[in-house]
């Protein structure tokens, strides 16, 4: 939200005009655009000021921001381009945008899960990443991401027991895929994935027929038939409540609260 003060000059009196659509370091570089006819493009602000110019008419600036988003997208920008995206997710420049971003994370998968910035993404987004069929990234790098996700979200959180945290992750990490050595050696003694869930990816190492599919990956299984996780308005296409979500209505992320498994 950002105060604009403007005065009547019959009057001499002052007015504050309230703008709620952008950010205010989006509508000082807007403002800065008007005046100056130029303006500093940064990846932080590159969303707000896109969908600030298209909003307002400014062709020209909006397809600077869009031909700017082809050198921008790079793993040093993914997490704050993705963070900014859910204040501006309802714009259709952003939904755009944020599908070649999360293409891009595809393609780096286990960079971009590796990046300190990655812990701070909202919860529903890290879900909305490690749940993508096309994401490139080994399991054991998936659980290493959601288990530092968690961490930090708990060292903010201190009440919250790390274990009901992370629990929001485990469906979409298939733990058969883990070398048993890993998950006995490296996972198992963490304390904070079911055991159940540990003996059910051995037994299918040593046997894949004696473990229900089911039992390996309930996320993959209840998307079966649907399509992967994409960008769309969990609400309303023209309200201001929307999040970055799946394609498949039950799989719909909107909630960065974690919950008790």
């Amino acid at each position: 939200m950002v105060d604009v003060l403007f005065s009547v000059p019959s009057s001499n009196q002052h007015h504050t005009l309230i703008i709620e659509e952008f950010e205010p370091d989006v509508f000082r570089q807007l403002i800065e655009y008007i005046h100056t006819g130029c303006v500093t493009l940064q990846p932080r602000t590159l969303l707000g000021v896109m969908n600030a110019a298209d909003y307002y008419g400014l062709d020209e600036l909006r397809r600077a921001c869009a031909g700017f988003v082809q050198c921008c997208i790079n793993v040093d920008t993914v997490c704050a381009l993705l963070a900014s995206a859910e204040r501006y997710i309802q714009y259709k420049c952003t939904k755009s945008l944020v599908q070649k971003v999360l293409e891009f994370v595809d393609e780096h998968g286990n960079e971009v899960l590796n990046l300190g910035s990655f812990t701070l993404l909202p919860q529903h987004v890290v879900r909305l990443i490690l749940a993508r069929d096309e994401l490139r990234a080994d399991e054991f790098t998936k659980f290493q991401a959601a288990l530092m996700w968690s961490k930090k979200y708990c060292d903010s959180n201190p009440n919250i027991v790390l274990k009901d945290v992370i629990g929001n992750f485990l469906d979409y990490i298939q733990f058969h895929k883990i070398p048993a050595n890993v998950l006995m050696r490296e996972i198992h003694p963490l304390g904070i994935v079911p055991y159940s869930i540990i003996m059910n990816a051995l037994a299918y190492q040593a046997d894949p027929n004696s473990v229900d599919p089911g039992k390996l990956s309930p996320s993959r299984v209840r998307r079966s038939g649907g399509r992967s996780m994409s960008v769309q308005s969990s609400l309303d296409p023209c309200g201001s409540n929307t999040t970055l979500s799946s394609s498949a209505s039950s799989d719909a992320i909107s909630s960065d609260k974690p919950s008790s498994n």
